[in-house]
Order: C-alpha cells, then structure tokens, then sequence
C-alpha cells in the first residue's frame, strides 16, 4: 500500500475533525516510503515548507495554501547514515551567536551508532527551497539504544524542545512490560556549540523538571577511590526516579553502578582511554527477550574542555545521560527483577569531583 498525504481541518478548536474532501494533497510518486510530514511556515518567502521522509532521502515541498504542493529539493542520497530507512524527521533554525543555523533531523532504523534504531541530525543552511550541509560528518542527538522517532514541537517559542520515543525497534515488542510498552524521553531542549570548528545540536533536560523535584543536596570537593555509596556521602537515602549531577575538574575513569540485594546492576561511567561514555546492562536484570539487549553500548567524549559535567535523569526502568552540556547523550532502557536501591560511584584510582548533587523526583501520575 502507497503512502500519500492528506489533511484534515478543524472549524472548533480541535475538539472535531473534518478530511478535506479533495484528498490527497500529496500523491505518492510511485515508492514504498513516503511519510511522516513535518510542516512548517517559512516566513521569509510566506509559504509552507513540509519536510517528508521518502525512503532513503528528505524530500522538501512547499505551498502557499497547505492544498497544493510543490517538489522544491532533495537532500540526503550521499549523505548521512543509510543502514535503514529514512523517517520522522524536522528541519528548523537554532540561534548561534546570533547567526542562524538550520538543523535537520533525520531519524533512522536500523542503523544507529549502537545497533538498531537512532537520530542523526545535520546542520547548515536552508533557503527556502533546499537544504545545504556544512559538514560531512554523521552526527547522532542521542547514541544511546533506546532514543526513536525524535522530533520538536513548533509551539515553544524562542525554546526548541525535542521528545524521543524511548525504546528501538530491535526488542520494542518483545520488552518485558505489563501495562504499557515503552515510553517517551525526558522532553530536551535543543541547542548549538561549536567544537573544533564542528557544529553540534546539545540536549538538556527542560528547566520544567524543577516543578516536580524535591529539596536535593550537594557536596562539594569530594574524593571518591573504590566504591562510595551515594546515600551514606549526601546523608540520605536514595531512590528512584532521581537526577544526579557530578562535575570533575579532568575527566578520570570512574562508574556509578545502579544495584539491587539480587546482584543485578546497571554500570554508567567514563574511559578516559578510549574518551568514551559508556551505559553497560549486560547484567542489569531481564535480557533473555531478545539476544541483542544485554550489551554495553558507548557514545564518544565530544567536549575538549578539561573539565567534565554529567547529568543523569534515572528512573526504575531508564537512564537518560547528558555529558558536558549535552553534547554527548545517551537513553538506555532496564529491567531489573527488583528495583535498584543502591547507587555507589566507583573507581580504582583517587578522583576528585569539583560537585555530586542527587535531588529525588515525585511522580509525575
């Protein structure tokens, strides 16, 4: 069955919904994929501009009345990851430094930086009619396993805010849940650094989470050599969901190992040799579901700055890291027998950290 795209109108705020009687607006040319619409308006020359997935490439229309449609550009038969196919994606601009800059999103399954389904993106300019690169990099928003299918919301203002579907195509049916299956990210907010002359798009938690997070504490200097339990070094107990936030003044190797009385444990941490993050679940609980899942999964170190920052947003059965301002992120999911209730940070040497702050969450049901 071809794909084609079609609209549907509402005369009252959105409570009903009526198909436009003359659809499609978009005829399929003639290929197996052609999908997932994000339509924007382009101000400077007061048109639409939809942003389609059409198989292994980004086909950009545009129209002045959302009816009639014109084929403006092609991006992306050379350019990129090509393991999969071509979906979900966004273009849209980011400020840096007061210059404009064009992201464009494209997310791809299989093919991802760690098996399986994942977001690349790519920046540069776009005109109105195509979209041109200014790198040749593949560059991924998320390299953990389970960030899909991420795109923005055009109703945030000056604020670019990104939502994934946390899970990957690989085990998504197959994961061991009862009520539900799978989840959606912590929403992010976009934004732009340069490293190296490279432009890269870094996430971060939305500042909305401080509504559902409690009084946290934070210590400062701190020495850590072996294992250090979290809760006895801020004089609380700890639980989940919970944020921890950990600044070093150089990057050593050190892991924060998640754990239960049932010897299961989720291990995060830095290598300093390879300058890589890394999320290992090889032992983290249930992985007999599918043989890919127990694995240990790595994103590289992007930042040449000394100093290290690391944010993780845990929950019972996710992780969500964001490394030195959220240019190295990565969402890896878990399920462990029973809930982790230990969290230690671990090392073989002496590590000094400038900070480690926990801060718990309420639920948000």
């Amino acid at each position: 069955t071809f794909q084609n795209q079609s609209i549907d109108y509402s005369l009252d705020n959105g409570k009903t919904w009526i198909k436009y009687s003359k659809n499609p607006v978009l005829k399929n040319p003639g290929i197996t994929d052609f999908r997932d619409p994000k339509v924007m308006w382009y101000s400077p020359e007061n048109k639409w501009i939809m942003t389609l997935a059409t198989k292994d490439r980004i086909t950009f229309y545009s129209s002045k009345d959302l009816k009639n449609w014109k084929k403006e550009s092609e991006f992306g038969e050379s350019e990129g990851a090509h393991g999969g196919v071509w979906e979900c994606p966004d273009l849209f601009p980011l400020k840096y430094q007061e210059k404009t800059v064009w992201v464009l999103i494209v997310n791809i399954n299989p093919g991802g930086p760690n098996k399986g389904s994942a977001t690349q993106y790519f920046t540069g300019d776009f005109d109105g009619t195509k979209f041109t690169p200014n790198s040749s990099q593949t560059k991924w928003i998320d390299y953990g396993p389970d960030e899909y299918a991420g795109v923005t919301w055009s109703n945030t203002g000056n604020r670019r805010i990104f939502l994934g579907w946390m899970s990957n195509w690989l085990y998504a049916n197959q994961v061991p849940t009862v009520k539900w299956r799978n989840a959606m990210t912590i929403p992010r907010e976009l934004h732009l650094a340069k490293v190296k002359n490279e432009m890269y798009v870094t996430s971060e938690p939305v500042e909305e989470l401080k509504l559902i997070a409690r009084k946290g504490v934070i210590k400062t200097n701190v020495t850590v050599s072996k294992n250090t339990d979290i809760s006895r070094l801020m004089q609380q107990s700890v639980s989940l969901p919970c944020r921890i936030n950990l600044s070093m003044p150089q990057g050593d190797n050190f892991s924060i190992i998640l754990s239960n009385n049932l010897k299961e444990k989720l291990i995060v941490g830095y290598d300093k040799e390879s300058n890589q993050f890394y999320i290992d679940r090889t032992r983290a609980g249930k992985s007999d579901f599918n043989k890919e899942f127990a694995e240990k999964h790595f994103a590289p170190r992007i930042a040449e700055s000394k100093e290290m920052t690391l944010l993780l947003i845990i929950d019972k059965s996710s992780i969500e890291l964001f490394a030195d301002g959220g240019l190295s992120v990565m969402t890896s999911l878990f399920f462990p027998e029973k809930p982790f209730d230990k969290i230690e940070i671990n090392s073989s040497a002496k590590v000094l950290f400038n900070s480690i702050g926990y801060k718990g969450f309420d639920s948000i049901w």
